[in-house]
């Protein structure tokens, strides 16, 4: 098997079963963590969606979106962090 080949068959329906998964529980979330949690780790799977996506079309100007994107992530995270801290 070729490399493209893995990401058609493996690793795309792969990304995207979980996203469906994690879209469950953003929904189901019992808790606003749950949830934010979830958002997390859908931004976190589209970022794996972008990267593979970019090695499978070779174009490394994808890899800067997706850079952004985790700090964008990381910093909504942050922030929900502080938020949740400050209300105790």
């Amino acid at each position: 098997m070729t490399l493209d080949l893995y990401f058609d068959y493996l690793i795309f329906p792969l990304l995207t079963i979980s996203v469906i998964l994690v879209f469950y529980r953003l929904f189901k979330g019992p808790e606003v963590v749950d949830r934010v949690i979830a958002l997390d780790l859908i931004i976190t799977i589209g970022i794996g969606l972008i990267t593979a996506y970019s090695i499978r079309s070779g174009q490394a100007l994808f890899l800067d979106v997706a850079m952004i994107l985790a700090l964008i992530a990381f910093l909504g995270t942050i922030a929900f962090a502080f938020y949740l801290d400050k209300k105790k």
